[in-house]
């Protein structure tokens, strides 16, 4: 029986969505369970995780920036301090299990946690971990990761295969194609395009779109679906005239939707984003951020390139290969197929099921 449980991470999208994710499971299934939230002050989750119905703490933590920065001088009193709050309201909560996914708060949590005997389990999303996740790994109790090959980094017996929680809307998307083409106007005799950037967007694949406007002007039986993002719409809107086939969006509401009318996935390499991509199962062209740590993105993408799963457009590169890339992948059904074929091999549809399943069995 799950009672109480705390949740901690945040910071992107990428770690907020499974903790919902994982709690909204665990309430389906307990409806009177308490579950509170812990995370950064100033961050994401802060604002996302009480519109999803959930209580949430903050803990004024943040990352070691790389570049020279005073507030690094600052880092040690922030986790001191971060680590004393997370005490006393563990304490408070006295949670039978704390859930890390990530981020700066879970690092604090779930290291008090382990020192006061608590059951800890953390969900790694990449393929590669963070340093925080490697150092509170040898004091969890089950690590439930999204990538096979993650003894190299973690013990094996803590190692449970799940992949990453996704939304349950993306499944069965060929029922919704009908409504998927009229939602977002475009016309289904035509190969669709689908680029996303992120809620913020991607620069480099705005500018990989701008770069080729005049072929994908003259191309009239390609449309595309293009997410350049909250930080460059107005700009983008300002500066270039779109023909009716090219679909100019802030954001994507209906993910599940736009997914529906893609024939093809242009996308950067976030790890929830990728495992709702192998769900999806369409061909795909995946852009890694060179502006994350460890360079995760690269070896998320690499873990999709190896069996061919996915193909993959450095950053540096996209700007001038990435359109040409996507025209030639579109004409070439072979291909088409087999990056479908083997993409959706790498989904786990059921990984929020197995992750609380998991839970239940610590606690019981």
């Amino acid at each position: 029986m799950i009672n109480r449980v705390i949740i901690s991470g945040g910071g992107t999208g990428g770690h907020i969505f499974p903790a919902i994710a994982i709690a909204d499971e665990i309430k389906r299934r307990f409806p009177e369970v308490s579950i509170l939230f812990i995370g950064a002050e100033g961050r994401m989750e802060m604002e996302k995780i009480p519109q999803a119905g959930y209580s949430i703490e903050g803990l004024r933590i943040a990352g070691f920036k790389r570049s020279l920065s005073l507030s690094n001088l600052s880092l040690p009193f922030k986790i001191i301090g971060s680590m004393l709050k997370a005490r006393k309201i563990i304490k408070s909560f006295n949670p039978q299990i704390v859930i890390g996914v990530g981020g700066y708060a879970s690092g604090p949590t779930l290291k008090v946690s382990a020192w006061l005997g608590i059951k800890t389990l953390i969900q790694e999303q990449n393929s590669f971990p963070g340093k925080t996740n490697l150092l509170l790994a040898k004091k969890a109790s089950l690590i439930c990761t999204a990538y096979a090959d993650m003894d190299k980094f973690f013990p094996a017996e803590k190692i449970m295969l799940t992949g990453n929680p996704i939304r349950k809307d993306i499944v069965n998307l060929e029922s919704k194609k009908t409504e998927a083409y009229t939602y977002y106007n475009l016309d289904p005799s035509k190969k669709t395009i689908l680029i996303i950037g992120g809620s913020l967007g991607a620069r480099t694949l705005n500018e990989a779109v701008e770069n080729e406007l005049s072929s994908l002007k003259e191309n009239k039986e390609i449309q595309v679906l293009w997410q350049c993002g909250n930080l460059y719409f107005d700009q983008i809107s300002a500066r270039v005239s779109l023909p009716e086939h090219i679909k100019l969006n802030r954001f994507i509401d209906r993910m599940d939707l736009a997914y529906a009318t893609a024939d093809l996935i242009i996308s950067r390499a976030g790890a929830t984003s990728i495992s709702e991509l192998c769900i999806v199962a369409k061909p795909l062209i995946l852009v890694p951020s060179p502006n994350v740590s460890e360079d995760h993105q690269t070896k998320n993408a690499l873990s999709l390139v190896n069996i061919n799963a996915a193909v993959l457009i450095k950053d540096a590169q996209a700007k001038d290969l990435l359109l040409k890339k996507a025209f030639e992948i579109l004409a070439d059904s072979t291909q088409m197929s087999l990056l479908s074929k083997n993409c959706s091999q790498l989904g786990k549809p059921n990984a929020t099921i197995e992750i609380v399943d998991a839970v239940q069995s610590l606690i019981d």
